[in-house]
């Protein structure tokens, strides 16, 4: 993709003058209320698994179960939704999603102040947020171009991205300090306090968006389903990128659902430190939002992205020689480097996404791409659990952080390794596809 340099004060007004994106009322609201979710996201995935170790002395299998759970809806309702929300007007869409999160997750406290805190509603409160997590991620992608115009997905994006990063930062730290200070369960509050503001800021964009959706019933579910999975599937763009996402998640939750037990049981920190290490991947990932505009200018969109893919993933070795006292920054290093590389590259392939397909198709080549990806994610979890509890945590940790490296290999299949930048529509597509 290439940036358009010029911009005036509204997003895609065609004018001369450039101002941020920050100028633009909506985009604020919307900027805001998308951080404060993915802040409550990243809360709650350190919450739980802290609830399920500290309170209810939960096996790394059993950890596992969780961390599956969470991603468990993008197997069961991620194509359909995809579907959905190209159909429903995608504010509302959002705003249902963080109430409905909130009010899930204010039952752990509630049932923990009661003595009736199981393991089953840890399990129950992920699956359900985890399918809200599905229609908020699929219309806040599909929503987001509309918002702001093709011209500004990069800058946005970037944005987005960088306070997506300082979320999983905070969010993790602040969950950490919280449930240590408070205990886990009351911890939980905060992130359902951070859902119900990101619906507030999504009630608070005025700018009605040019939402198309007249029609779309008479295709059929299955119909509209198969159109975007036949887009993602023949495009040679998208082929090995879904690949790679697939077989990069695996690996990656296979470590990610057993680093709370890792760091704790293995390494010896407490729940506030673990906050702090796991904050690393928020740091890697603003550093990743501010590198990936002047890296796309240097080398192209396309080879950007992969020169930080190969040249960042391989510190995620470093994870596994965590260890006491200054032993513990080899995790801190390791997580921002390949976590600073996700998100530079999750920068790039959004823009590339908005932009390339068409926006009728959006919503579900969102649902498509993101199903494809995210259907490994349940299986590395489960995977590292019966690792963890079979061969040991370390271990497991070595396997996993090995097995991401290797991943990238995949990108060099098609045609990403042979261009500069990614194109900004398919060449081989049917004019039908963009009425």
């Amino acid at each position: 993709m290439h940036e358009t340099a010029d911009r005036a004060g509204e997003p895609g007004d065609g004018g001369t003058e450039r101002r941020s994106l920050f100028a633009h009322r909506d985009f604020r609201f919307f900027w805001a209320g998308e951080t404060t979710s993915v802040f409550a996201s990243n809360a709650t995935g350190l919450a739980l698994p802290l609830v399920a170790v500290t309170v209810l002395d939960s096996s790394p299998l059993m950890l596992g179960f969780l961390a599956a759970a969470v991603w468990l809806p993008w197997l069961l309702i991620g194509l359909p939704a995809g579907a959905w929300v190209d159909r429903l007007p995608k504010r509302p869409v959002l705003i249902t999603c963080g109430l409905l999160s909130a009010a899930v997750l204010l039952s752990v406290p509630l049932a923990w102040y009661a003595g009736a805190l199981t393991i089953g509603q840890l399990l129950v409160v992920a699956l359900v947020t985890g399918g809200a997590t599905v229609f908020f991620v699929t219309a806040y992608h599909a929503y987001f171009p509309l918002l702001v115009g093709e011209r500004d997905l990069m800058e946005g994006n970037a944005k987005l991205q960088g306070s997506e990063s300082a979320m999983l930062m905070v969010g993790p730290s602040a969950g950490g300090l919280i449930a240590q200070a408070f205990g886990a369960a009351t911890g939980v509050l905060v992130n359902a306090g951070a859902y119900l503001l990101s619906a507030f800021c999504m009630t608070r964009i005025r700018k009605p968006v040019p939402e198309d959706t007249r029609g779309r019933r008479r295709a059929g579910l299955r119909t509209e389903m198969r159109e975007g999975l036949h887009f993602v599937l023949k495009d040679a763009y998208f082929r090995p990128i879904v690949l790679y996402g697939a077989m990069a998640n695996l690996a990656l939750d296979g470590y990610q659902s057993i680093y709370v037990a890792f760091l704790i049981r293995t390494v010896g920190v407490s729940p506030g430190v673990v906050g702090l290490l796991v904050a690393a991947g928020g740091v890697g990932g603003i550093l990743g939002a501010f590198v990936v505009r002047p890296l796309v200018r240097r080398f192209g969109s396309a080879r950007g992205f992969l020169i930080g893919r190969f040249a960042a993933t391989p510190f995620g070795l470093l994870m596994p020689l965590a260890g006491p006292d200054l032993r513990v920054l080899f995790f801190f290093v390791g997580l921002l480097a390949v976590d600073g590389s996700l998100v530079a590259g999750n920068i790039s392939l959004d823009s590339f996404r908005q932009a390339y397909c068409p926006p009728r198709l959006l919503g579900r080549v969102v649902a498509t791409t993101t199903f494809i990806k995210y259907s490994t994610i349940p299986v590395g979890a489960i995977l590292g659990g019966f690792l963890g509890d079979r061969i040991g945590l370390r271990p497991t940790m070595w396997i996993m952080t090995g097995a991401l490296v290797c991943c990238s290999l995949i990108l060099l299949w098609g045609p990403i390794r042979t261009v500069r930048d990614f194109p900004d529509r398919p060449a081989d597509r049917n004019e039908e596809l963009h009425a």
